[in-house]
């Protein structure tokens, strides 16, 4: 049964409605808070603030739940492909056979090389970071296709980031760019534009390819997180699809958020560049006053283990197997690995390693750059985008406009220049 929350405020009394979503997640609805009190709530980073209502992504990070649309991340990331979860998150439901064979022959139409988009992409200076190009990139796209035909221009982008994201590796290694083969899975054709050589017959790996098809599906939507809440952010002044996902791209870009796994590589090669001695940097992690944090383990959202990382885990277990792959930066992974899921420092604080740090340990192991790896991010997150921008703008939410609390000088006259 719904009920009003009380609110006592300058000796009156107020009531506002409270409603319950489908996870029995309880909502106080203050949409008409200032308008009836003269008062706004403080909330430093939205961290209490529910700005929408959506039905795509379902989130509960005491028990460490993920799902969309109400299935499983568990049974989507063993079960799905990449592009069967897009079409999940773009439609509400599991496509049937023919949907998912027609979805996948629609992305594949529009996987080309767009000759003016690369000639803009060339002229980018490869000292610029993959991210900062990528959004520069999407942002582009409005001048290059109509902004208003908004079921090819979600095709488009699918089937772009992954051409978008070959090429700037290409261009940072000198190595002529490979073109999209229609013939290959989403994964497999990303795996082929970005390491085989011009001409060459190139055999995708079938567990490289399963193993980024899992970290992809791991990504496709994290709720209302700084990158989503910047697309609908943006999405919500009516700018384009394309401006929208170029603004979340930048907003991933960050340390704190998408830069992560990137982040857990540099920490891995600060330890080993420092000897390789984990069991000192363990303890500098316990030590408070040591300024030193490990990368890639705990969670702001998830107060338990991170579900996307136990399935991560065995992928990245898999891989490192298949490939065989010597690596002392990729050893000492393992063992913080080992360190924080039996160390009672660890374990009572529930700093669990997180899928940013076995993502980061994936794409080591395929050899992709550093400084690419929150491509990859972008690239598996974008379905999400794309979905929750829709979504908005179906529902018509109005634009984003956060309040504050003015804590400057107060009012006062202006002073002359001669008498400051």
């Amino acid at each position: 049964m719904s009920q009003n929350a009380i609110v006592n405020l300058d000796g009156q009394t107020f009531e506002f409605p409270t409603f319950v979503g489908t996870e029995n997640e309880k909502a106080i609805d203050i949409a008409k808070l200032r308008d009836l009190t003269g008062y706004i709530t403080y909330d430093p980073g939205f961290k209490n603030t529910g700005a929408t209502k959506s039905a795509i992504t379902f989130l509960d990070g005491e028990e460490g739940i993920l799902r969309h649309c109400g299935y499983s991340i568990e049974e989507l990331a063993d079960k799905a492909s990449f592009l069967e979860v897009a079409y999940l998150l773009l439609n509400g439901e599991l496509p049937t056979q023919s949907q998912l064979d027609a979805f996948e022959t629609a992305v594949k139409k529009y996987t080309v090389t767009n000759e003016a988009l690369l000639k803009m992409e060339q002229v980018i200076p490869t000292s610029t970071h993959p991210m900062s190009e990528l959004s520069a990139l999407v942002g582009l796209m409005e001048g290059q296709y109509n902004p208003d035909e908004t079921s090819e221009n979600i095709l488009r982008l699918i089937a772009a980031l992954p051409i978008l994201a070959a090429w700037n590796y290409k261009k940072s290694i000198g190595e002529a760019i490979v073109a999209p083969d229609q013939s290959l899975d989403y994964c497999s054709n990303f795996l082929k534009m970005m390491f085989a050589k011009p001409g060459e017959d190139y055999k995708v790996d079938p567990i490289v390819s399963k193993a980024l098809n899992k970290l992809l599906i791991l990504h496709a939507d994290h709720e209302q997180n700084c990158s989503t809440s910047t697309v609908r952010l943006i999405g919500s002044s009516h700018a384009s699809l394309f401006s929208s996902i170029s603004g979340g791209i930048l907003a991933l870009f960050g340390p704190l958020h998408g830069g992560a796994n990137q982040a857990v590589i540099e920490m891995l090669e600060e330890i080993k560049q420092a000897g390789g001695d984990t069991t000192k940097f363990i303890a500098m992690a316990k030590d408070k006053t040591s300024g030193f944090r490990l990368m890639g383990f705990g969670h702001r959202v998830y107060k338990n283990f991170d579900p996307r990382a136990r399935i991560i885990k065995k992928a990245a277990d898999n891989v490192l197997t298949a490939l065989g792959v010597k690596d002392p930066v990729l050893t000492i992974a393992q063992e913080l690995e080992a360190a924080a899921l039996s160390d009672e420092y660890f374990v009572a604080r529930k700093l669990y390693p997180n899928v940013d740090f076995y993502s980061g340990i994936i794409y080591r192991a395929l050899d992709i750059p550093t400084n690419m790896f929150t491509i990859l991010f972008a690239i598996g997150r974008l379905p999400g985008w794309i979905s929750q921008h829709m979504e908005m703008m179906t529902n018509k939410d109005p634009i984003g406009r956060p309040r504050q609390i003015y804590v400057g000088s107060p009012e006062r006259a202006f002073v002359d220049i001669a008498k400051r």
